[in-house]
């Protein structure tokens, strides 16, 4: 008989390897012991190996998959009116799960005048705005822009990859800021509408009456969104910039006194 190896391509393109590799996982899993198809990473670790993949890869692979925060899809009324709530940005950073999230909670707090939420483990926190005299007064003396203080919570994940290296995820969900927009839009609305049916009862002419409403709501309807926009933007640029910091080791740095007198300044 032929040897059907020799019918079998020299090269397999990605799909047929992803297919290929999700089956393997499928055969490991049912022949293992674990419970409805489960597998534990150092089952994942060998096999790796087994199809040729490089463990370090693997190892990150993990890390992101622990690291993913699993949202909704944004398809309601706020989302398609105002835009999307969630910023979000990722490194891989030298040092270790407890040195990472220390200089970030240092950051976070001082320099963006958050405070803690929640600690979740020791891979994770979340931050939510500081809204005491504390935090208004120190905000208003910074002289910066606080992109993050818009947000409901920020949150910080760091898993370690081996001795030396930390995947680092940083998430910002701004859904309440949002939410806080459309009610100002629909108070404006209302508004709107209420001037207008004064000026009708006062017998101004229809177009002068219906001119609140009409120019009032698409008006703030489109300053909101806007606002809406620009918020995401800052604060996924503010994240990304936390962690160009914490690439080049001083996110836990406490500010300069010329650094604060320079802040006061420009603002």
């Amino acid at each position: 008989m032929p040897d059907r190896s020799d019918n079998l391509p020299a090269k397999i393109d990605r799909a047929a390897v992803d297919r290929v590799l999700a089956r393997a996982v499928q055969l490991q899993s049912e022949g293992s012991a674990e419970p409805q198809g489960q597998l534990t990473e150092a089952q994942l670790l060998d096999l790796a190996k087994e199809v040729g993949l490089d463990p370090v890869n693997l190892r990150q692979a993990l890390a992101e998959e622990r690291t993913r925060v699993a949202l909704p899809e944004e398809t309601g009324v706020l989302a398609s009116l105002y835009g999307g709530a969630a910023a979000s940005a990722q490194r891989t950073i030298r040092g270790t799960p407890a040195q990472v999230l220390k200089a970030l909670d240092d950051w976070m707090q001082r320099q963006e005048s958050l405070v803690v939420q929640r600690y979740h483990s020791t891979e994770r926190i979340v931050w939510e705005a500081r809204r005491d005299l504390v935090g208004t007064v120190r905000r208003a003396v910074s002289g910066r822009g606080h992109a993050l203080v818009r947000a409901t919570n920020v949150s910080a994940t760091a898993i370690a990859l081996d001795d030396t290296r930390v995947l680092v995820r940083l998430d910002a969900q701004l859904g309440g800021y949002r939410s806080l927009l459309a009610q100002q839009n629909v108070a404006i609305t209302g508004g709107g509408i209420v001037v207008g049916g004064v000026l009708a009862v006062l017998g101004f002419p229809l177009i002068a009456a219906a001119a609140p409403a009409v120019v009032f709501a698409p008006a703030g309807f489109a300053l909101a969104r806007s606002s809406q926009h620009r918020s995401v933007e800052r604060a996924q640029l503010a994240l990304e910039q936390v962690l160009d910091r914490l690439e080049r080791g001083d996110a836990g740095r406490p500010p300069t006194l010329l650094s604060m007198l320079s802040a006061v300044v420009r603002g």
